[in-house]
């Protein structure tokens, strides 16, 4: 069974800064209103945005429910290439926002600290599984742990998206209870409970229509994916 890596708290310093200082990993602009890794925060707060969720599938909202989850994907890698995402307009995401808004109160409050309660990895794992069986149209599409999980983080923002940086930088090559559980390992590790909350607290998501206005606070798991990201990108450039 796979481990986590258990990094060391100056390294988690320092993929952390990376991120915080600019994205040096990146040819784009940093972490800006304008910039592509901003699409996670305009995504993140639209979902989040909803106090009852089921607004986001009314007459009103729907269309733009679809968009905002549309392009994210779209700036976060998932319509490119070969990607069965590319032969479909917003329409198609229709049931999958529908699956989302039943969603009640309390898995919308699943993060990190609190996986290995009420079951909550579990649920997280059914979430996974019903959404793949939405997005595969009766098998007609492939649907991956990458697709399914940055959908994930960018509406509930309670899993890191298993893209093949985080599994290379985490060592962890499949989303399963077996890897969320090694997550709340890393997350409970030594003094890394105080570091991911304390940066979770101090990283603000970007508001559209007033990015000095900002509120809504990243998640433990946002945060965990970041460390890992950056991680699995240096290694691979070192490779290089």
């Amino acid at each position: 069974m796979q481990k986590v890596n258990l990094l060391n708290d100056k390294i988690i310093q320092k993929n952390l800064a990376s991120f915080e200082g600019g994205l040096s990993y990146s040819k784009d602009e940093g972490r800006k209103p304008w910039a592509r890794y901003s699409s996670f925060d305009y995504c993140f707060n639209y979902f989040q945005g909803f106090k009852n969720k089921e607004e986001l599938i009314s007459k009103n909202n729907i269309q733009n429910s679809c968009l905002h989850l549309a392009f994210y994907l779209a700036s976060w890698g998932m319509l490119r290439g070969s990607s069965f995402l590319l032969q479909k307009s917003i329409k198609f995401y229709e049931p999958l926002i529908e699956y989302i808004s039943k969603k009640d109160d309390n898995f919308w409050r699943i993060d990190v600290h609190n996986y290995t309660e009420n079951n909550n990895i579990e649920k997280l794992i059914d979430c996974a599984i019903k959404m793949k069986q939405i997005l595969s149209e009766e098998g007609k599409n492939k649907v991956s742990d990458t697709l399914i999980t940055k959908i994930m983080l960018g509406v509930f923002g309670n899993v890191p998206a298993f893209d093949s940086y985080f599994k290379t930088g985490s060592g962890l090559n499949t989303f399963n209870k077996h890897a969320l559980n090694q997550i709340t390992i890393f997350y409970k590790n030594e003094n890394y409970t105080e570091i991911i909350s304390r940066e979770a607290s101090k990283i603000k998501t970007f508001e559209y229509h007033n990015e000095l206005k900002r509120e809504r606070s990243y998640t433990s798991a946002k945060i965990i994916d970041m460390i890992f990201f950056i991680q699995g990108f240096e290694k691979n450039a070192n490779l290089k």
